[in-house]
């Protein structure tokens, strides 16, 4: 049996990998700060993974077969990391990010040998500089890292590119029939991943020797354009969306963040090569398409009005937008 610590591991993509693991058999721990619902049949640790005198009192002496950080993004989160459990796993997961790939890319198609460089991104050129120090660690110390990037993977967060994430914002304005904000003209390409899929996955590489000093992406093989995305969205909830379409660089005017989030990931075309982690994992297929997904994603929202959450900033930012563009048309 499987010995594993999941550092978080009740999140959008680690709760669908951490119910996958209990019902394989896996002997699952999991060290958060207990604010979260409890997974059954995990063993919980609480402890803040930040507060060394806390995390060496639950953790003890104990040791593991994998240990998964879901929640370390900085070079001094991995450094920590790298001293905690060093000889004491036989496996070390970091979770970095497919934004980490080249921005633009020379080619949409992505293999794991595509370049980490991201100019627009702090978050995508934080995880880059993480995995350099831990290859380093493997090549220097024999440290027994796997790396793992997701890409767009959702649950319990809502795909959309303004207005979406942790927000029922953009669904709402749908339901409404107001406008929502597509970057471009709708036909880039994109590749959405449900969490449930990548669990499958991501568990074929846990305690896998194969795995040690190699890094995969884990995505879905469905590859949709915006406005298919929109337009399935549209489905779900009964209403044609009315998109109005605008320039990345438009909307990063508006709201900065979406330089990182626009110009350093959704703004541009992917297509993912998985045959890496299907070597690996034979039995990795991805089977929720998003016009199945995005319906459970919807249902999750709607189960508890709290979960709704409509931002009246992204309001007012959407019809900003959106008045922009109906004047750069007139």
């Amino acid at each position: 049996m499987l010995r594993i610590l999941f550092i978080g591991g009740t999140g959008n993509i680690s709760t669908s990998v951490s119910r996958l693991c209990v019902d394989r058999g896996y002997q699952l721990t999991l060290l958060n700060r207990g604010k979260s619902e409890r997974i059954e049949g995990t063993e919980t640790l609480v402890a803040d993974i930040n507060d060394p005198a806390a995390v060496a009192e639950a953790l003890g002496s104990r040791t593991w077969d994998a240990v998964v950080d879901w929640i370390a993004f900085t070079p001094d989160d991995v450094k920590r990391d790298i001293e905690l459990f060093s000889g004491r796993t036989g496996q070390y997961i970091f979770i970095s990010s497919a934004s980490a790939y080249q921005k633009p890319s020379v080619s949409p198609f992505i293999t794991e040998s595509t370049p980490l460089v991201n100019p627009f991104w702090d978050y995508s050129r934080k995880k880059a500089e993480c995995e350099r120090i831990l290859m380093e660690a493997f090549d220097r110390d024999g440290f027994p890292v796997t790396i793992v990037r997701p890409s767009h993977t959702y649950r319990t967060k809502m795909p959309l590119p303004v207005g979406g994430g942790s927000e029922y914002t953009a669904v709402d304005r749908i339901k409404k029939g107001l406008p929502v904000i597509c970057h471009g003209d709708g036909t880039s390409l994109w590749v959405l991943t449900h969490s449930d899929d990548f669990a499958r996955g991501f568990t074929g590489l846990l305690g896998n020797c194969h795995a040690i000093g190699n890094a995969f992406h884990i995505t879905s093989d469905e590859v949709l354009t915006w406005n298919q995305i929109y337009t399935e969205i549209g489905k779900a909830v009964g209403r044609e969306p009315v998109i109005v379409y605008a320039p990345t660089d438009v909307i990063a005017a508006e709201d900065s963040r979406y330089i990182g989030e626009l110009w350093g990931d959704k703004a541009w075309s992917v297509i993912f090569d998985n045959s890496k982690v299907k070597s690996l994992v034979p039995d990795f297929i991805c089977t929720v398409p998003f016009s199945v997904g995005i319906r459970r994603t919807l249902a999750w929202f709607e189960e508890k009005p709290e979960r709704m959450i409509i931002s009246e900033e992204t309001n007012r930012l959407i019809d900003r937008i959106a008045a922009r563009m109906g004047k750069a048309l007139e």
